[in-house]
């Protein structure tokens, strides 16, 4: 596919990568109190609407706390095996990604039922507990009954394919549809610069995050780093396979650059042996050094 603002070639990625949608929702657990933020400004002499109270209906809840918590989780594992692709939260999922993501996403729905049933079952003994905590801005009318609030829970994954420009199929005039098409070439290169260029900036975070640790010698205060300092980089190297829905060269060669570079590397290796750390901190600069020298990225 040739993207006719260009004359650039676009590569169509229809066949190596689907569109994915993570739809989660989750009770806030928290009303706007429109008598206690009359009070306040009234008290402080405040023009009407400038301040709000906001009060968390169960007080510190752990049960919710706990949901909420897993569902900003959740999020960020769909976020990690995904590319960005557009506004509305649809998301590019490489089709060799497709079955590890869904293993991990139903099993992260599994553990988020387990983890919204156990809120559930103790909802009746928080509103008590919640006329304690909450002293005169207790209403019970603002809380919902438990079937209700069955309905404030959700945790869905929707797949849909990636339409390529050959996927336009209407009768309107054949300037029409070819300025439609020219429009959504333009759209589809764009969104898919902005998804590898994702993955690459992922990958250059965790080298530099990488270089900089290990920049250290043994005369030198030891700065000190957790194992993920590896695992994170590890990471990278499925990611540039899994991610390189373009077959892009440069990503197949920084990804075998960088399986060499860490091959038995391990983080202990790292702390206790000054070659080691000196040798793997080069051989990670210089697959750095590739990505800071792509120039789609605008660094």
């Amino acid at each position: 596919m040739t993207n006719s603002m260009t004359g650039t070639a676009v590569p169509s990625i229809s066949t190596a990568a689907m569109l994915v949608e993570l739809s989660i929702g989750t009770w806030t657990g928290r009303k706007l109190d429109k008598k206690a933020s009359q009070d306040v400004t009234s008290q402080n002499n405040a023009d009407k609407g400038v301040a709000n109270v906001h009060k968390k209906l169960l007080g510190d809840c752990a049960e919710l706390d706990a949901v909420q918590k897993f569902t900003a989780n959740s999020r960020n594992v769909h976020y990690a095996m995904t590319m960005p692709w557009s506004d509305t939260g649809l998301r590019l999922l490489p089709t060799t990604q497709y079955f590890k993501y869904t293993q991990e996403m139903t099993s992260l729905q599994n553990e988020y039922q387990r983890l919204v049933q156990v809120f559930l079952d103790a909802y009746s003994w928080e509103i008590q507990n919640s006329q304690l905590k909450l002293g005169a801005l207790f209403n019970s009318d603002e809380y919902p009954t438990a079937d209700s609030l069955t309905s404030k829970f959700r945790f869905r994954t929707n797949y849909m394919p990636l339409p390529d420009v050959g996927d336009w199929r209407v009768s309107i005039g054949n300037e029409t549809e070819q300025a439609l098409r020219s429009q959504y070439e333009g759209y589809y290169a764009k969104q898919l610069q902005a998804a590898m260029g994702d993955v690459w900036k992922r990958a250059h975070e965790a080298l530099t995050k990488m270089s900089d640790k290990l920049d250290y010698a043994d005369d030198m205060s030891k700065k000190t780093f957790r194992d993920s300092l590896v695992s994170n980089v590890t990471d990278m190297i499925e990611l540039l396979g899994a991610c390189n829905v373009t077959n892009d060269p440069v990503m197949s060669a920084a990804q075998r650059d960088l399986d060499e570079a860490m091959r038995g590397i391990t983080a202990d290796a790292l702390r206790e042996d000054p070659y080691l750390r000196a040798e793997t901190r080069r051989k990670v600069n210089e697959v750095r050094k590739t990505i800071d020298n792509l120039p789609s990225l605008g660094w």
